[in-house]
């Protein structure tokens, strides 16, 4: 019986339908991720939409359907982990289209000048003022006789240091993204052949592009190609100036921006591509001031001109009023900046007086070392699946963990393990509910696999006891708590673990993540029961208005005014103490507002803290 079902299994299509939610569409970094973890499986998986089926185990195939936001597709599994494949990759797509942020238009500010001035559509915000200066490559042909297959094979690995050496940054998956385009059959059953089948086959790919709303990921292709051949010597040069420069060009390679950042650029100018591109990134990541402006009347000028990208302005003939009021503001401007890193250690206080805590969100010891460069007064939001993410950790490999945090900071909250919902592990089976979003997850999932959280409960205890201060402040926090009983009963498991193991845990706070709507009308009875209380405002918000926030075509405003009611009531209510660890948290618009309702205590993603401190110290 069981060989008989395992020969339907592997000879069943399993077939689930998709649908691509994220408004940048199903482009080329997320589908790099789903593609790394297709090629796991032992299956063969396909894509079908528009009439077309392609492998998923291929890049350039997934880009070639151009799937946009609302357009679906069948995710076709076949083979001996056919059912496991399928579940795995439908979850992993949900994650990658929840993740995937729109990259917003970046709002220009109005400001006049003498002199007249070309428009154009920013990149990343600043002023940059010198000479204007193009871009011009050399080609540089030193045969190094490394074959072709070689030369890919270098450059892929090449990719995969630049991707685990970036891993933690936002970044990353560009590395990652290139390396899932070098690793499919197209390039890699080439052999000894010239490297002009390599750039033919690359034009191939890049042509299929055109005209697509991926058009943007034609440069990396172009970057992929200058990869591979300069590891056979065949190389593109670009010379800059020693001096202060605005750069212009057609477009730029990811790789060049690495290069850019040595230089004392001031300012970039593309007259091609767009916001989306890989290019434009890393520019904004770069802090690099660029817009883009499509004229082919730019010339180089040893004259400065004014390039500024906060209100979309290129001033090629500024008058010297231009120029005295551009670098007042670029003054300005950079004294803010300095200003905002250099007090990040600082107290944070409003002009009223009232102090403000800023902790941060992180995801591993990385993260945590990078919040306390950035000035985090301690950690609001410790996320502890990347733990548990690949495999089952041992009790000593979260002790180190977790000591390691805790030793970085004088307050840690640490969000017991919240899997279920769009979040699984590959060593649990976790059975396929029909919305898991209101089903076996956070708190719930731990009470059912008690093993696991007696676990982490003993490693984080154990890590409590190990660190050299006793004067710091840990909390557990439990995810996804919807009424008394969860609290108590994960409550009591903790205090059990800690008496069988003859550990204290006096110093310890416990508390619960306010994300579902029910513990708004249970507070009363909870603020005997809790020591704390930390506002997940992004499933809050889910709740509140019953809308997935991977949902093709319904969103919510952040700032509705009814969340707003939500969380004016919860603070009126709320006897312990309380913060908000959501992406509301981060959001300039909301700063002010959660001030105004005694919310002191805010949690955000650590590149927010140095300007979140300033922003509270101008309210």
């Amino acid at each position: 019986m069981n060989f008989l079902k395992k020969l339907f299994n592997t000879k069943t299509t399993i077939t689930t339908t998709l649908t691509v939610t994220s408004s940048n569409g199903f482009h080329l970094r997320p589908i790099a991720k789903f593609v790394n973890e297709a090629k796991k499986f032992d299956a063969t998986i396909t894509l079908k939409a528009k009439e077309e089926e392609v492998s998923a185990t291929q890049v350039p195939k997934i880009l070639s359907l151009s799937l946009e936001k609302g357009d679906s597709f069948e995710l076709r599994c076949k083979g001996k982990e056919a059912q496991e494949a399928s579940k795995e990759l439908s979850k992993l797509f949900k994650e990658l289209m929840s993740d995937d942020k729109e990259v917003k238009e970046i709002k220009q500010e109005e400001e006049q000048y003498e002199a007249s001035s070309l428009r154009g559509e920013t990149i990343a915000k600043g002023i940059g003022i010198a000479p204007l200066i193009e871009l011009i490559y050399q080609v540089i042909d030193n045969d190094s006789n490394v074959p072709l297959s070689n030369a890919i094979d270098m450059s892929i690995s090449g990719l995969e240091e630049m991707y685990e050496k970036h891993k933690e940054e936002d970044n990353a998956d560009i590395y990652l993204a290139q390396m899932q385009l070098l690793q499919t059959d197209i390039f890699m059953n080439l052999k000894d052949e010239e490297p002009s089948k390599f750039q033919e086959l690359i034009q191939i790919e890049i042509d299929k592009l055109k005209n697509t709303k991926f058009e943007s990921r034609i440069s990396d292709y172009r970057d992929i190609e200058q990869r591979v051949l300069s590891e056979m010597g065949i190389y593109k040069e670009f010379k800059t100036p020693d001096n202060p420069y605005i750069l212009f060009t057609d477009d730029l390679l990811p790789s060049d921006i690495a290069l850019l950042k040595d230089t004392p650029v001031q300012g970039v100018i593309l007259e091609k591509g767009t916001t989306l591109s890989h290019a434009s990134i890393l520019l904004r990541s770069a802090n690099i001031p660029s817009m883009i402006i499509q004229n082919e009347n730019l010339k180089s000028n040893s004259l400065d001109v004014i390039l500024d990208a906060n209100s979309g302005n290129l001033i090629l003939e500024p008058t010297k009023n231009d120029l005295k009021e551009a670098r007042e503001r670029q003054d300005k401007l950079k004294k803010e900046q300095e200003q905002s890193f250099q007090k990040r250690f600082e107290t944070t206080k409003t002009k009223s007086g009232k102090e403000v805590k800023v902790l941060a969100n992180i995801t591993d010891l990385d993260s945590a070392k990078e919040a306390k460069e950035l000035g985090a007064d301690g950690v609001g939001l410790l996320r502890t699946e990347f733990l548990f993410t690949k495999n089952k950790p041992s009790v000593e490999e979260q002790t180190q963990t977790y000591q390691a945090i805790f030793e970085l900071f004088n307050e840690v909250t640490v969000r017991t393990l919240d899997i279920g919902g769009d979040k699984s592990l590959p060593y649990i089976d976790i059975p396929k509910e029909e919305n898991p979003f209101l089903g076996l997850r956070g708190i719930r999932f731990s009470l059912q696999e008690q093993t696991l959280f007696k676990e982490q409960l003993l490693a984080i205890f154990k890590a409590v006891g190990s660190i050299s201060s006793n004067k710091k402040t840990i909390k557990i926090m439990f995810p996804m708590i919807s009424n008394i009983e969860e609290f108590t009963e994960a409550k009591n498991i903790a205090q059990t673990v800690a008496k069988e193991n003859n550990l204290n845990i006096s110093n310890i706070q416990f508390g619960i993540m306010l994300e579902v709507p029910s513990i708004i009308f249970g507070l009363k009875e909870f603020n005997n029961l809790v020591d704390f209380y930390s506002i997940g405002s992004n499933d809050l918000t889910q709740y509140l208005f019953a809308i997935e926030r991977t949902h093709p075509t319904l969103s919510v405003d952040p700032i509705s005014p009814l969340l707003l009611l939500a969380l004016e009531q919860i603070r009126k209510d709320v006897k312990k103490p309380i913060s908000i660890c959501g992406e509301l948290a981060g959001l300039d618009v909301a700063t002010q507002k959660l001030l105004s309702m005694n919310y002191t205590t805010l949690s955000v993603s650590a590149k927010l803290i140095p300007n979140l401190k300033e922003r509270i110290r101008n309210v």
